[in-house]
């Protein structure tokens, strides 16, 4: 029971600091929503920076399994692709388009939030897994440019033109050309 209040705190904040805004919405309004106390949604989280930290945590965890998985491998063509189609799986796996599109409305009042730092710090390291010692410049930012063809493809799916699952193989797809120029 403990997780599922965690949980639906999780989903009503993630919905509230999409639409109203991450300064605009109190602990108090999220409490009202849950129909819980503020004291009630305290046990769980103490502020919303921390509500913000357990939204994007999971991501930090899979980046940093998938950023271990890289660097202990060779730098070949082969562990490129494998690295872009994990890194697809994650999308896949977690809440990420609407964490995505909530960070993307926010980002002026989350720009300097430690977690959202580290992520793009990860985001980083991710990309220079993808080059080899000597890649040109073309080949560096075309293959910075595959992981960011998975976020891409992700903002089509509102369109209600293509499926999901057409969105990520096209994505895929792109990703996969972008990573040897």
């Amino acid at each position: 029971m403990r997780e599922d209040t965690r949980t639906r705190i999780q989903e009503i904040a993630l919905r509230l600091f999409t639409e109203q805004g991450y300064e605009a919405t109190s602990l108090r309004e999220i409490a009202e929503e849950l129909g819980v106390t503020k004291a009630a949604l305290y046990y769980h989280f103490k502020t919303k920076d921390d509500i913000v930290t357990s939204l994007v945590g999971n991501r930090l965890v899979e980046l940093e399994e998938l950023l271990a998985w890289a660097r202990s491998q060779p730098k070949t063509p082969q562990t490129r692709r494998e690295l872009v189609e994990r890194y697809a799986a994650g999308i896949r796996r977690t809440q990420h388009i609407g964490v995505a599109r909530f960070l993307e409305r926010n980002q002026t009042a989350l720009r300097d939030h430690p977690t959202l730092t580290k992520t793009r710090e990860l985001m980083m390291e991710l990309v220079n897994e993808l080059n080899e010692p000597g890649a040109t410049p073309v080949e560096r930012v075309s293959r910075a440019t595959a992981l960011f063809a998975i976020h891409a493809g992700k903002w089509m799916i509102d369109e209600g033109k293509l499926s999901e699952d057409e969105v990520e193989k096209a994505s895929l797809e792109v990703a996969m050309r972008l990573l040897e120029p």
